[in-house]
């Protein structure tokens, strides 16, 4: 006999599983991010990401512009530069926009900073002749100047099974498939003067360069009546009477890096974007801003310790297959890069640490192979393998200092 279990589904998604409903109706009191930071868009669609994506600026610009200048037919464009096409982009029309494009400009023009995965930053030639959706909506308000922007996937269950982790922050442009199996989206933290129309509708005063903060005025308004703090449009605040859009960007980035709010909201997480729940106190607020910056800054690269792991073997530093071998008592873990080369003091917990679904440090690797590191490119994955250490404790202080949910 059949036992039958009673649900009832409901808005907005009609589950025919069974959910907390508890925990479900704790969790839709807070606001979703999408009404916090309300201007936002899924990351550039290339299709066609050999072509106008590299690890090197001279070489992309090189096989654009020999693109342009080329005098083959149709087909043997498509075969020079191995190309196609669909139903809305043709390479002999791509070239010619691109050469009038190129007319009395210097390539290097279009040549701008992507986010590719997880701190994985490579340049892209950004033009619409050849990049399919440049969502330039947004996307210019992350070069026109100085910004950051945090970046979140809609639905964890696309990415596995995991823990949720699809969110990391950027200083410019973004991938689509930042995460694995793609849908990050983009939410910047501050709009630019360009005279278009996000611009235009802000309700804020202009800030430094004339930039206005990407938040809603409901949110803020019951951001800062629930702490007794006035808000500065620009900037931070001292925490003490006032607070700014970084504070509040720091503090999201810190309460959805805390492990008790991932595995507590874990099926919800799966569904829709996350929902950000409203600190209780001063303190509380001002230390997790704190440590959301310090999160930020490890994430970026820019404010990264000196990095514990060393490349100690000379070699030709060519990525074979990378491979993790775990700590002895004669050895620190080491990473290989090929048979001969390795990182040396690489914890276990670094090398399985995940961001977006990708495992960050086999993943960084493992998208050069057959190429050979340079000076610099070894100097980023030791600042990788550190920014990640440090991610692993503030993640451990996050959820130490939030003494009890909701936080509301």
């Amino acid at each position: 006999r059949t036992r039958w279990k009673p649900l009832t589904p409901n808005l907005p998604f009609y589950l025919f599983v069974r959910k907390d409903d508890a925990a479900r109706e704790e969790y839709e009191r807070f606001p979703q991010v999408t009404d916090v930071l309300p201007n936002t868009v899924t990351g550039i669609v290339t299709a066609r990401d050999a072509f106008v994506i590299d690890f090197d600026a001279a070489d992309l610009v090189s096989r654009v512009v020999d693109f342009s200048r080329a005098k083959d037919s149709r087909a043997g464009l498509l075969a020079t530069f191995d190309l196609k096409e669909n139903y809305a982009w043709r390479v002999d029309e791509a070239q010619k926009q691109l050469r009038r494009a190129l007319t009395g400009q210097r390539p290097a023009r279009f040549v701008r900073q992507l986010l590719y995965r997880p701190f994985d930053t490579r340049v892209i030639f950004y033009h619409a002749s050849v990049v399919w959706r440049p969502r330039d909506e947004i996307m210019q308000h992350m070069v026109i100047g100085k910004n950051v922007a945090i970046m979140i996937g809609r639905a964890a269950q696309v990415i596995g099974p995991g823990m949720w982790d699809i969110v990391h922050c950027a200083r410019g442009m973004t991938d689509l498939n930042c995460f694995r199996r793609g849908g990050n989206n983009l939410f910047p933290l501050y709009l630019y003067p360009n005279g278009d129309e996000l611009i235009q509708a802000s309700p804020w005063p202009a800030g430094k360069d004339g930039r206005r903060p990407n938040l809603s005025v409901e949110f803020v308004a019951e951001f800062g009546d629930k702490l007794g703090l006035a808000f500065v449009p620009d900037g931070v605040g001292d925490l003490k009477k006032t607070f700014g859009p970084e504070d509040v960007f720091h503090y999201i980035y810190a309460v959805f890096h805390c492990p008790t709010y991932r595995s507590r909201y874990a099926e919800f997480l799966k569904l829709d974007f996350p929902r950000l729940p409203l600190p209780s106190a001063r303190k509380l607020f001002a230390n997790l801003c704190a440590l959301g910056a310090e999160l930020v800054g490890l994430h970026l690269l820019e404010r990264v310790p000196a990095p514990g792991a060393t490349y100690p073997q000379a070699g030709d530093s060519v990525v074979d297959k990378p491979r993790y071998k775990p700590p002895t008592d004669e050895a620190a873990g080491r990473v290989y890069v090929n048979k001969s080369q390795y990182f040396d003091n690489v914890p276990p917990e670094v090398w399985e640490f995940h961001v977006g679904g990708y495992q960050v440090c086999e993943k960084w690797l493992k998208d050069r192979k057959g190429r050979t590191l340079s000076y610099d490119d070894i100097q980023t994955y030791r600042k990788i393998t550190e920014a990640l250490r440090g991610t692993i404790r503030l993640m451990g202080e996050i959820d130490a200092e939030i003494p009890a949910w909701p936080l509301g």
